[in-house]
């Protein structure tokens, strides 16, 4: 079907190209700066800042913030709104009512979700402002050039509107490009960090040959946790299940044998980033209140025993909490039992119930494991390297992830499209020849 397959190959090349375009609008408006900011003590004061919610901020926009750009809070908005909402859906009966709804409730949560993410852009960008005009440059100079209230509500309404249109440019990806657009919009932003991170390790090696055995030893640690994460984020637990011979229409459908995959990391790279955004509060707090002769405080900057222990008690903590939230093995139960299916040896009903938590419960802590490790042994190999891992194990997980979830989107995108031929065959010639002519 050679015309079939040129629709195809043609409508996918668009929507990639379509995906580009707009990740490199996103990169093009990082650069625009808010006015009023001396460039060269905002850098400095940047360079300083070695981890805090400055630093979570500055990795999600694509090093915005280092700017102070339009786009300095991205995504950040729509994100803490997102969860937001999802928290709040187990809590508050209407907006789970809202969910159970179908397109109708997801569209009225939409909504919802946006208005707060707007709101909260207002506060973030405010915060922001107020704490850069308190803040001095290394050489103690002033980063703002004229302070006072007119450049907070000027920030507030760049930043805000910078991140409403980061939020509408992604969810154009998502409508027109190869989907996911928010989450590809993070991924752009980590991985623009890559040359000069790449520049970063080769600046060293050239100024110290005997780096160069460390800095080895860095690029395959790197390369194996790339292996791990891969292998552990397309890992699945497969769950039988039996249906029984059911009547449906005039036909009677024999009994079937499937599964029901259960992902390894089911609370995938949210864990982290609620844990990291929750221990990126200590060294915010050093980064502008220079409290970093409080030796206790200290301890809970990366790298530190204290951090590493905190981090993992609280990604073990997160990973049940989401898991229980996106995957709710009463409902699944019942789902099965209303069609008829079962798990070999456990009745429906309760028992299914009961023996699917079990198997998320283990489930979940081993994911908890390998995202805890994944997090914490690239400051502790860097320290034995003698080197800084420029790439931490969080960002890792989300650029792998991604760009999984990525492929697994053009797989799904050229499936569709040819499936779509087959049912509509007379239409896809159309468009092949109406493309022709373009």
């Amino acid at each position: 079907m050679p015309q079939g397959s040129g629709w195809t190959e043609n409508v996918l090349v668009k929507r990639l190209l379509f995906t580009l375009l707009a990740l490199l609008v996103f990169r093009f408006g990082v650069h625009i700066p808010v006015p009023g900011i001396d460039a060269k003590e905002l850098a400095l004061f940047a360079s300083q800042q070695g981890a805090g919610l400055l630093k979570i901020f500055n990795m999600f926009s694509g090093g915005a913030l280092s700017h102070f750009s339009i786009f300095s809070l991205a995504v950040m908005p729509y994100i803490s709104a997102s969860i937001i909402i999802q928290l709040m859906t187990v809590v508050v009966p209407s907006l789970e009512q809202m969910q159970k709804e179908g397109g109708v409730g997801r569209q009225k949560i939409t909504r919802i979700t946006r208005t707060l993410s707007v709101l909260l852009a207002l506060v973030q960008a405010y915060l922001l402002s107020a704490g850069l005009e308190a803040s001095r440059g290394p050489n103690g100079g002033m980063i703002v050039l004229d302070p006072g209230l007119s450049f907070r509500l000027m920030s507030c309404v760049l930043m805000a509107a910078g991140s409403c249109f980061v939020m509408w440019l992604g969810e154009q990806i998502t409508d027109k490009g190869i989907g996911n657009g928010i989450s590809l919009l993070i991924f752009a932003g980590i991985v623009a960090y890559l040359p000069s991170s790449a520049n970063t390790i080769v600046e060293m090696v050239k100024q110290n040959s005997g780096a160069l055995l460390g800095a080895l030893g860095i690029v395959a640690f790197a390369l194996l946790l790339v292996f791990a994460v891969t292998f552990f984020e397309q890992s699945y637990r497969k769950v039988p299940i039996h249906y029984a011979k059911r009547l449906v229409g005039k036909r009677v459908m024999s009994a079937q044998a499937t599964h029901l995959p259960l992902k390894v990391n089911m609370a995938g790279i949210m864990a982290a980033i609620f844990a990291s955004t929750i221990l990126a509060v200590p060294a915010t707090f050093l980064s502008f209140k220079g409290a970093a002769g409080n030796v206790w405080l200290s301890d809970f900057l990366p790298g530190h025993w204290l951090y590493n222990a905190v981090f993992v008690v609280l990604g073990l903590f997160f990973s049940f909490f989401y898991a229980s939230i996106v995957f709710k093995s009463d409902d699944v139960a019942e789902n099965l039992k209303k069609q008829n299916a079962y798990i070999p040896g456990v009745r429906p009903g309760s028992e299914t119930a009961e023996a699917l938590d079990t198997v998320v419960t283990r489930l979940t802590f081993a994911g908890a494991i390998y995202m805890n490790l994944i997090v914490i042994v690239p400051s502790l190999v860097g320290g034995t390297f003698s080197q800084q891992m420029t790439f931490g194990g969080t960002s890792l997980l989300i650029v792998v992830g991604v760009a999984l979830e990525a492929i697994r989107q053009v797989r799904a995108q050229l499936a569709t499209q040819k499936y779509d031929f087959l049912i509509f065959p007379s239409h896809s010639r159309d468009t092949t020849a109406n493309d022709t002519r373009l």
